[in-house]
């Protein structure tokens, strides 16, 4: 199907971005035009169409060559996205160390994503030698910049007390941030906290929020997790946790069968 696109949409990296929720195809076609024209915003938003398959033809090895000719010119979080197919092989050979590089690079530009990229891979010593200390500091700068994954993080360096002084009220603090700006992990972290000061009605309120936006590896994980506590109400959404990745998992077995077909 052809649109007709007036120019200023495709010379606007927001309308183009709002356009991919309304019509992905529409949107592919003025992302094409903008990137031929040179829009900064919409070469990066070509390179994600392409990884994802949204409104195009997935070309995960294309995305990446638009990932790299936008991150030269200077765009932070294409700079962060080859980091991400670097670190997880989508459409290039998986090296961690390169993609440390670019994190690297992107964080300390002073993006919040690549600054929480990082410190994943400090954390773990996956691609560069393992380092605590920088990987909080990087939780913590990305945390203070409203990333609201890195807030769940440094929560959970400040509860354990890892490489820092333990400080539950900051801990505490820091998951009731995260919970709000709709981390899920965040939000199963802030229901503990709510659970172990006996506020059940508002923990399990938040661990239901957590359930609706969870993924996999998290379901799995927390469906144990809560199997085992004490509240028997919370005991009892164990079984809808385990329900839900049942659930995804056999919706992403369906679209590998489609990519395969």
């Amino acid at each position: 199907m052809s649109y007709q696109l007036r120019r200023e949409e495709v010379l606007d990296g927001d309308r183009l971005k709002a356009m991919l929720d309304e019509s992905p195809a529409r949107a592919a076609q003025a992302i094409l035009i903008a990137a031929r024209e040179g829009v900064l915003d919409a070469q990066a938003l070509l390179g994600q169409i392409l990884l994802d398959g949204q409104g195009i033809e997935k070309d995960p090895p294309l995305a990446v060559r638009w990932f790299d000719i936008t991150a030269q010119r200077g765009h932070l979080m294409a700079r962060n996205m080859l980091g991400r197919c670097h670190e997880h092989g989508w459409g290039c050979v998986a090296d961690a160390s390169t993609a440390a590089e670019h994190y690297r690079q992107a964080a300390e530009a002073g993006l919040d994503w690549a600054m929480y990229n990082y410190a994943n891979l400090l954390a773990t010593g996956r691609g560069v030698i393992e380092d605590q200390l920088q990987a909080l500091s990087l939780y913590r700068c990305a945390a203070e910049l409203g990333h609201a994954k890195s807030m769940n993080l440094l929560g959970r360096y400040l509860e354990d007390g890892r490489v820092c002084p333990a400080d539950p009220q900051a801990a505490r603090y820091w998951y009731r941030r995260s919970a709000l700006g709709g981390d899920f992990r965040g939000q199963f972290s802030y229901a503990a906290v709510l659970a172990d000061e006996g506020n059940i009605d508002e923990a399990l309120v938040w661990l239901r929020k957590a359930l609706a936006v969870g993924n996999l590896n998290f379901l799995r994980v927390a469906s144990q997790a809560l199997s085992s506590a004490s509240n028997p109400h919370i005991r009892e959404l164990a079984s809808l946790y385990h329900q839900r990745f049942i659930q995804l998992n056999d919706e992403r077995d369906v679209l590998r069968v489609v990519e395969l077909v």
